[in-house]
């Protein structure tokens, strides 16, 4: 796949991004349609959803942000696929106020169950959303990536804070409200009637890795790419991934 069809072949988008395009591929087989109907909550500016239009499919992007939905709209504009994005203002709990309830084949749920009061209903409502047997792609702060974060940096009893804390805080400076392990999302998503099918832990070494070595070194973003995406299956690396990701599909 080239970089022109995904987004940008970063360490934090490129695992995520090769799974979601391939449940996409599997719904279109499925359904026998080339076109899909995609929902991107809390999408932003579009660093998922432009890519997917790209593919040919038509995204809705709901963000509670007007300046991040006029960006969007300048993005999609600019790569082309402005008649196959479209952004409504609103969020995960008031979301059949400005979209259909189970008219999509795919949601998306990125970096969303962090600030949501109520993660149970976020999941359900975008579960609602779909249709029978679409793809949920659900994508959250990982709690053992920052416990590991904080140590290697020094911060010892923050650390420990964020390892006892129900909702995974090191401090009140903290910018996360919560965080999960991988336990906890399977359990908000099988809870929801959709069946897992795969988890993700994603950036495990690249918050870790200096950014200059990165930068500078032949092939070490290549490589470290490779790395990243060799883990993110197995489970002992869920519990020190900086972000965690769960696929599952809507039962029938």
């Amino acid at each position: 796949m080239t970089d022109q069809l995904r987004p940008r072949a970063s360490l934090r988008t490129a695992v995520v991004w090769e799974v979601l395009k391939d449940a996409l591929d599997r719904r279109v087989k499925a359904t026998g349609r080339d076109a899909l109907d995609v929902l991107d909550t809390g999408g932003g500016t579009g660093n998922f959803a432009v890519p997917v239009a790209r593919l040919g499919h038509r995204v809705t992007v709901v963000d509670p942000s007007p300046n991040a939905l006029f960006a969007l709209e300048r993005r999609a504009a600019e790569a082309g696929v402005a008649d196959r994005v479209s952004g409504v203002q609103g969020d995960i709990h008031g979301l059949f106020e400005v979209v259909e309830r189970g008219g999509y084949d795919a949601v998306l749920c990125h970096g969303v169950l962090e600030y949501v009061e109520d993660p149970a209903e976020g999941v359900r409502n975008a579960v609602a959303a779909l249709r029978p047997s679409g793809a949920l792609s659900l994508l959250a702060a990982g709690l053992g990536g920052a416990v590991l974060a904080r140590a290697l940096a020094g911060h010892f009893t923050e650390a420990r804070r964020a390892l006892e804390d129900p909702a995974g805080r090191w401090g009140a400076g903290d910018p996360v409200p919560h965080r999960y392990t991988a336990e906890q999302l399977v359990e908000l998503v099988s809870g929801a009637d959709v069946e897992v099918g795969a988890v993700h832990g994603v950036r495990v070494f690249a918050d870790l890795v200096p950014g200059v070595l990165v930068d500078t070194e032949p092939g070490a973003m290549d490589a470290l790419l490779k790395l990243e995406a060799a883990v993110a299956e197995l489970p002992a690396f869920h519990s020190v991934a900086t972000q965690l990701h769960v696929l599952g599909t809507k039962r029938a």
